[in-house]
């Protein structure tokens, strides 16, 4: 890494053009030994330092050496070089050159100005160019960091650190450590280019490319960015955090993971709302969860999560959908509480367990607090369920009533019960699968034993109303109870197909500065007047986030 300076070196050292020559302020006692320093006029303290000057700098010292032919001094003993009223170093010994305005300092280097120190074993100040360096560790403090790092550059009119190798910055809130970054002094922004993490009393953030502003703790990350939030991990291409506001939101190829409750939620954009343990998703938004070993995928166009751990609420609004390999449905909304183990699908739901479809106002899933298995459902009002006659394909076996109550023994639907004004029709077989006949009974209450969606058993309670007719007397226009509607092309039958064609054909926003540079105040061809938004379509300001979200998940 040391290379990385030497071209820049050599070519101050290179230049020809002559500078003003080094003057003599304060010789002290003054000597020549040509034997033993050829060239050299050799000047000594007496009562006070020797002093020189060269172009707006003063350098006091105990011992000089002093080449007037070649234009370069030697400074041996306390010395200090100023510049103006504002940069002062110090050092044990300097070697300055006049004519390309270079001092190489060495031996417990100290420079300072009006806003931080910096301490080296060796410094190159490049009085020319306005920049220092050191290429074997160093240290900054200023009034809210500390800093160190194995090679470092300082320029001196935009007042910038660029840090290589080994860069640490301690602060009494944090830690930020990285491979490489650019800090300025006066506004105590950070620029990180390579592997960082900063560590936080509530928060650890990793990227290898982003922004931190290091007094309100508040930045970004556009590389392989992750957070660790609380319980929560935000990963996405592009990561913006803030410290003060308790808020977090990512765009693109985002991963959202409760390590509490082993969930995820992947989206192209989303928020986290830490005081409010909250979670906003969109943009082919999908939360995932674990039941029965086996993974609950859940889809809308907008995804929330919000409340504490152990009672934690997930809602899917508009075009609401969810999966698993048993069991899927869709409606308008979807609303599920840890507390309760309730999910409600909300407005318009249909439900599929294996080869049943099932229908009503509303649906609810009951699952057990205990052992997270599914352990009922409710279908409320105008509830249907309908089967295809796998047997002969003759039709479709059907079931109604105002309600409907479902019981599940290990993860399968065994036991189904429709109460009030009931009515079935389903196609019976003998154990040659002979078509015996159809029966289509009404009654008050009718319970239907289930075996892999199959009906095994029907139980009619309180003055059953019905026959059992032969094909050929049962009409096609009567195998048909009112409010049958078939819904199997809409079908869930894979995770993929939770997603509509505006999901799949989504276009996501470009993230700057993954080649470009990101750095604003050195002049970034990308300012936006936000040096806090990597992202052009997103606003930075979390209400500003939140009044602009999208109403569907479009690009």
């Amino acid at each position: 890494m040391v290379l990385l300076w030497l071209p820049l070196i050599l070519g101050a050292q290179q230049r020809t053009d002559q500078g003003q020559k080094i003057n003599i302020v304060y010789g002290g006692s003054f000597t020549k030994d040509e034997s033993l320093r050829p060239g050299a006029s050799i000047f000594s303290k007496d009562q006070r330092q020797v002093q020189f000057e060269h172009q707006g700098a003063d350098l006091w010292c105990d011992y000089a050496l002093l080449y007037q032919k070649e234009n370069r001094l030697e400074a041996i003993g306390n010395v200090r070089l100023q510049q103006g009223d504002s940069i002062l170093m110090t050092s044990g010994y300097v070697e300055y050159d006049g004519n390309v305005k270079l001092a190489k300092a060495f031996q417990e280097v100290r420079l300072t100005n009006r806003s931080m120190t910096l301490t080296t074993d060796t410094l190159y100040f490049d009085r020319q160019n306005q920049e220092s360096y050191y290429n074997h560790h160093g240290k900054i403090v200023d009034s809210v960091n500390t800093l160190t790092s194995r090679i470092g550059r300082y320029y001196m009119i935009p007042k910038k650190y660029q840090f290589l190798d080994s860069v640490l910055i301690n602060n009494p809130d944090y830690t930020l450590e990285s491979s490489r970054l650019d800090y300025y002094t006066t506004s105590k922004n950070a620029y990180m280019y390579g592997p960082s993490t900063i560590t936080g009393e509530t928060y650890r953030l990793y990227c290898e490319r982003g922004f931190y502003d290091t007094q309100v703790e508040r930045g970004y990350g556009i590389k392989n960015t992750e957070i660790h939030y609380s319980n929560r991990i935000i990963e996405g291409d592009s990561v913006y955090f803030d410290k003060a506001a308790e808020f977090a939101s990512a765009t693109n190829n985002i991963k959202v993971t409760d390590t509490l409750n082993n969930g995820v939620i992947r989206a192209h954009y989303a928020e986290v709302h830490r005081a409010r343990d909250s979670v906003f998703a969109t943009k082919r938004a999908v939360s995932i969860s674990l039941v029965e070993q086996d993974s609950l995928y859940m889809h809308g166009d907008t995804l929330m999560v919000t409340g504490k751990p152990e009672a934690r609420i997930l809602r899917a609004f508009r075009n609401a959908k969810f999966y698993k390999t048993d069991l899927s449905g869709k409606c308008d909304s979807i609303h599920f509480e840890q507390r309760t183990g309730v999910t409600q699908l909300i407005r318009d739901p249909v439900l599929w367990n294996l080869e049943n479809q099932m229908t009503g106002d509303s649906i609810h899933l009951i699952s057990d607090l205990q052992t997270d298995k599914m352990d009922s459902l409710k279908v409320i009002g105008n509830a249907f369920i309908i089967s295809e006659d796998t047997v002969g394909f003759r039709g479709y076996n059907q079931a109604k009533g105002m309600d409907l109550y479902g019981k599940f023994i290990e993860d399968e639907l065994k036991i189904v019960d429709l109460v009030r004004n009931t009515e079935v029709l389903y196609y019976m077989y003998d154990d040659d699968e002979v078509l015996t006949g159809i029966n289509k009974t009404i009654c008050s209450k009718i319970r239907l034993l289930l075996e892999q969606s199959d009906i095994k058993e029907i139980t009619f309670f309180t003055n059953p109303d019905g026959d059992i007719f032969p094909e050929k007397d049962l009409p096609e226009n009567s195998r048909i109870l009112k409010g049958f509607i078939w819904r199997g092309e809409e079908r869930i039958r894979s995770k993929e197909a939770l997603f509509d064609e505006d999901d799949n054909n989504l276009v996501l926003p470009v993230i700057r500065g993954l080649e470009e540079p990101i750095d604003r105040e050195g002049g970034d061809p990308l300012d936006n007047g936000n040096p806090t938004d990597p992202v052009a379509p997103l606003p930075a300001d979390p209400q500003a986030r939140t009044k602009a979200r999208p109403s569907k998940a479009l690009p």
